[in-house]
């Protein structure tokens, strides 16, 4: 029976060269661009899902309450970490590593060689929780003692020729760090493998966490942040009520922390679910992992429509065959089993060419998302595959099955299809739904662009275009030196710095009090730390007051507010003003206009700048006309007084675009699933369209002959499917309207949505059509009338 059905399947493909080749492009592109997503989703669900403690390993956070706001923080005491798994006996260990603002990078050095690193200070059973591979050493002893280092394989290789080298030997590694810079002599005692691309915690060394402890005294203090805690917990321990247990854990070890709740999420979700909003999870790359699995979904669903509608369409070919099967004793059961088998032959042959497509295309996808997705074949995929097939051999051919068999054989054997009201308007509303989801998509396609033009376009109150910046790792005392050497150097306009980068957004501070009231110190402001000429190098206007000035002789105690701040503190004439910061008066020195401090997912807040005399990031204006040689004189310049570090400059404008990077992968992959689905619902439309003409053949022979026009055959094929392109353009516009309103709520500023975007959906979508039907249309109207009379 199975061969037999592959027999007939194989020889009707034959028959039917054309509904062959337009349902294997159909099938095809749509498994070609599931299989894609699935990847893409797969590659973004593996981040941090690698270690062998995956499903009981967890990571405080903490939401802080604050008078505006609640803000959601990753980082807390290093006490905390040791403390927690004495008072819990859910947690079997805790892992505590440096937060993310520490990211100390230095010289590995020894007296033959140095190599630049990255490290991270960890727990000394870091190598035990976490699964990254220690190619040389054990991860309960590696770190057993605080001068051991862990290098990468990379690193090790680097400084001494091979893995097995390393060991044991000592090296200093001078490092800088957000606290300034440290030289400590460390021993290798282990080497692990290079990190895969799929962990978030990416580093070169992990040195003992006892290290960062006698940088700085603040690191082992109760109030200090210093700090990422890890927990293992015991398996099928109840998160809620665990995260109810630790909530104000934080009161019963320090004064004043009654605004502070603790709570955990699971490490390998933090990827795909990091953002919160006033101390709720919402949003993140979930979204689009999410998004795109519907899009997949609905292609798939799309390109099955196209085979049921051709499937129709050729039904009257098949007439006599289902008539003298039906005489000679076939039941529909079996001619349901031989449709849906006819049905995963093309699904089998369309996934072969899938296959191949995905395998051509994949270094593509991979540039435009910037992954390495590589195809692999291991249960996962096999399984994927065969569910995929399966999936799309019924789908594909449930309906063609059952419409085909139930077909009574004294109409059949007549030449009559039989014809049902129902079975006309089921073909004729998966073509509208196919159409509604074209049109919602090309409504997304100029949306998405139009609010990525937007992000681009908008003044955020600073200058973005030729400033570079770079990182700072030179002795502290010679920046200033650095700086005015850099202003010597022609095409150079100016220069100042800045700790963190001004697209970040991450250098925040409470504690201010400027009118006696106790609320003032539960106000959050941003606040980033800056030096001279900050304003100035960024175009910052200046609404009153002065700047950081040198000739002034400004430091820490001396602040300027942006114009949010001052309307926010109701202070008439801020200029002058002494606020109390922690017992440290304060100066307020003047007023700038409000900028964009952080991406526009954010609104604008009030904002402290705070002075310092040391910055760790560089921020430098250009010439409009700057040549590579002034690039070249500042990398002379930075080599010389940051030996070891590469000159790794960008520009500013560069990495706002970057900002938006996730954004700008969506509007991206949009338009290309865009493009396959309009194709698909062009080639389910065209279906119909030739299930009419085979509906139609002997009328139109006759109209023909009467005297019809081609133009006037072409407008009677026609009119019926416009309007069912109509119907789904009604039904499209306001659910496009609401899906693109809520994603642009995730925008702080965005676009209106102007209804000339669904007019021009709408046309877009009658053209589209039109030419779709006109291409079978006008091969009707042109076709001789001789062969649609004849008698069969």
């Amino acid at each position: 029976m199975i061969k037999h059905t592959f027999l007939i399947a194989l020889r009707n493909l034959r028959k039917n060269k054309i509904s062959f080749l337009i349902n294997s492009i159909g099938l095809s592109t749509g498994l070609a661009c599931v299989m894609l997503i699935f990847l893409w989703i797969q590659d973004e669900r593996d981040v941090d899902a690698f270690h062998k403690n995956e499903e009981n390993l967890y990571q405080v956070m903490g939401n802080f309450e604050v008078e505006n706001k609640i803000i959601t923080m990753d980082n807390a005491s290093f006490l905390l970490g040791e403390s927690i798994v004495n008072d819990f006996p859910e947690v079997i260990s805790s892992t505590v590593i440096n937060a993310d603002f520490i990211t100390p990078k230095g010289i590995f050095s020894d007296e033959n060689t140095q190599q630049l690193g990255q490290g991270i200070f960890a727990s000394p059973n870091f190598f035990q929780n976490f699964s990254f591979e220690l190619l040389i050493g054990e991860p309960s002893s590696v770190l057993a003692n605080k001068i051991n280092v862990v290098l990468s394989e990379e690193l090790a290789t680097k400084l001494f020729t091979t893995p097995e080298n390393a060991i044991g030997k000592t090296l200093d590694w001078d490092y800088k760090w957000s606290d300034g810079a440290k030289k400590v002599t460390v021993r290798v005692s282990g080497v692990f493998k290079d990190l895969p691309d799929n962990s978030t915690l990416q580093f070169d060394a992990v040195v003992h966490s006892d290290l960062l402890k006698e940088a700085s005294r603040w690191v082992a203090d109760w109030k200090s942040g210093y700090a990422k805690i890890f927990l293992l917990l015991k398996e099928g321990t109840d998160i809620d009520n665990f995260n109810g247990k630790i909530s104000k854990y934080l009161t019963t070890k320090v004064d004043n922390r009654e605004k502070y709740t603790l709570f955990i999420q699971k490490f390998s979700d933090r990827y795909l679910k990091g953002t919160y909003e006033d101390g709720i999870q919402t949003g993140g790359r979930i979204i689009y992992i999410r998004l795109f699995a519907i899009i997949a979904f609905l292609i798939l669903l799309i390109a099955c429509i196209n085979f049921m509608n051709l499937s129709t369409a050729q039904a009257s070919k098949r007439l006599k065959e289902i008539g003298i099967k039906k005489v000679l004793g076939g039941r529909q059961k079996a001619l349901i089993l031989q449709f849906i088998g006819e049905s995963f032959v093309l699904a089998f042959i369309s996934l072969i060419i899938a296959i191949a497509l995905v395998i051509i295309v994949l270094p593509y996808f991979n540039q435009t998302t910037a992954k390495t997705i590589e195809i692999t074949i291991n249960p996962t995929i096999i399984i994927s595959l065969i569910a995929l097939l399966f999936i799309t051999g019924f789908l594909a051919g449930s309906y063609p099955a059952f419409y085909l068999s139930k077909f009574q054989p004294v109409f059949v054997l007549k030449g009559k299809l039989l014809k049902s009201f129902g079975d006309a308007w089921i073909r004729k509303g998966l073509v509208v739904f196919q159409f509604t989801l074209a049109i919602i998509f090309i409504i997304g396609v100029f949306i998405v662009n139009n609010q990525m033009h937007f992000v681009m376009q908008k003044n955020l109150g600073y200058e973005r275009d030729h400033i570079i910046t770079f990182p700072y790792n030179g002795e502290t005392n010679k920046l200033e030196t650095f700086i005015s050497e850099l202003q010597n150097i022609t095409g150079v306009r100016s220069v100042s710095f800045m700790n963190g980068s001004i697209l970040d957004a991450t250098d925040s501070q409470g504690g201010f009090n400027w009118g006696g009231n106790p609320s003032d110190k539960n106000i959050m402001f941003q606040s980033p730390r800056v030096g001279y000429g900050f304003t100035e190098v960024m175009g910052i206007k200046l609404l009153e007051g002065r700047r950081f000035s040198k000739k002034s002789n400004d430091d820490y105690t001396k602040i300027i507010l942006n114009a949010s701040a001052a309307k926010l503190m109701g202070l008439q004439n801020p200029v002058g003003t002494i606020i109390d910061k922690s017992n440290q008066k304060m100066e307020i020195i003047g007023v700038v206009d409000d900028f964009q401090y952080g991406s526009l997912h954010k609104k604008l807040e009030p904002l402290i700048l705070r002075f310092r005399d040391f910055g760790s990031d560089i921020v430098l204006k250009l010439d409009s006309t700057t040549s590579t040689t002034t690039l070249d004189q500042i990398s002379s310049l930075y080599n010389t007084f940051q030996p070891g570090y590469p000159f790794e400059f960008s520009f500013l404008d560069v990495e706002y675009q970057q900002l938006y990077e996730a954004e700008n992968k969506v509007a991206i992959l949009s338009k290309v699933f865009t493009l396959f689905v309009i194709l698909i619902s062009c080639l389910g439309l065209l279906g119909l369209t030739i299930f009419n003409a085979e509906q139609r053949r002997k009328e139109i022979g006759v109209r023909k002959i009467l005297g019809a026009s081609v133009l006037g055959i072409v407008k009677l094929l026609s009119k019926d499917f416009l309007k069912l392109v109509i119907i789904a353009i009604v039904i499209a516009i306001p659910i496009g309207w609401i899906l693109m309103n809520e994603w642009l709520q995730d925008f702080a500023y965005h676009i209106h949505i102007n209804w000339w975007i669904f007019l021009i959906a709408g046309l877009v979508a009658i053209l589209i059509a039109f030419a779709t039907i006109s291409i079978q249309a006008i091969k009707t109207a042109l076709s001789n009338p001789i062969n649609s009379l004849r008698t069969e």
